[in-house]
């Protein structure tokens, strides 16, 4: 997962409501979200390369993502899957608290990466980089949020960009159609605006998209989430595909329908 953002008990009824874009390359094998065999309670994407996954729900309403840090002098070939992190506490009983204290004990030998876990009753941001509240797990308060592939509420231009047309969503009570419109949007920021992450500047002006298109990498999939205060949870996935053939949504019901980004 590349871009996420997400209200935290602000939308009566819904206290969590997530928008999020997963970048990855196109030649990655990767499993549509779908109930999982394995673990039937998890409702996910998969990556079938490491078995892990980057954003998901629970039947119980749990709800897990993750974002990489963007750091590439400091990446290790030989770290395991950042995947894993999500796809364990979705499969486990752990408290949100407790999984980040137990995570947090060896988190340097994963590349760097921001952990949201959500048990219904406590959302929290933890990061194996940057300030000591992230590396000790930050519960969030209510409110409107944006991360990407730096801290969290980073001023990255498609952040702030997104998480402002977010929260006008989110005020106008709008359809979910319109989440995923949002999430589609190609524009790249100008030079003056872009981030230095440690790639060069081509690599910058095509990552500060919301959605990225590239010849060998881009925007694999789009989700939207939503947490009820029953306990429910909605996970609806759009996957892309280089080509610019139609998407497919899949969605909890099991129900697929075409449609176009």
């Amino acid at each position: 997962m590349c871009l996420i953002v997400f209200a935290w008990q602000v939308i009566p009824g819904s206290p969590l409501i997530a928008a999020a874009n997963r970048d990855e390359f196109y030649a990655r094998p990767t499993a549509p979200a779908s109930w999982w065999e394995d673990q039937p309670d998890i409702y996910a994407g998969r990556d079938l390369k490491d078995g892990g996954t980057w954003i998901g729900i629970t039947r119980g309403g749990r709800f897990a993502a993750i974002t990489n840090v963007r750091a590439p002098s400091e990446r290790r070939p030989d770290a395991p899957s950042r995947g894993a992190l999500v796809s364990d506490f979705l499969g486990s009983r752990k408290t949100a608290a407790e999984y980040v204290a137990e995570i947090a004990v060896d988190a340097a030998r994963f590349n760097g990466f921001n952990l949201l876990v959500g048990d219904g009753k406590q959302l929290i941001w933890y990061s194996n980089k940057g300030e000591t509240d992230a590396r000790n797990g930050q519960p969030l308060a209510p409110g409107v949020y944006g991360l990407s592939n730096a801290t969290l509420d980073v001023c990255w231009p498609k952040v702030v960009r997104t998480k402002a047309q977010f929260s006008s969503l989110l005020c106008q009570g709008a359809p979910d159609a319109c989440f995923f419109d949002m999430l589609s949007d190609t524009t790249r920021s100008g030079d003056c605006r872009l981030p230095s992450t440690g790639v060069d500047i081509e690599t910058e002006r095509m990552l500060s998209a919301v959605f990225i298109e590239s010849p060998d990498y881009g925007t694999r999939a789009t989700t939207l989430v939503k947490l009820k205060t029953n306990g429910s949870a909605m996970l609806h996935e759009r996957v892309a595909t280089p080509s610019g053939a139609p998407c497919r949504t899949h969605a909890p019901s099991k129900s697929t329908r075409r449609c176009s980004r």
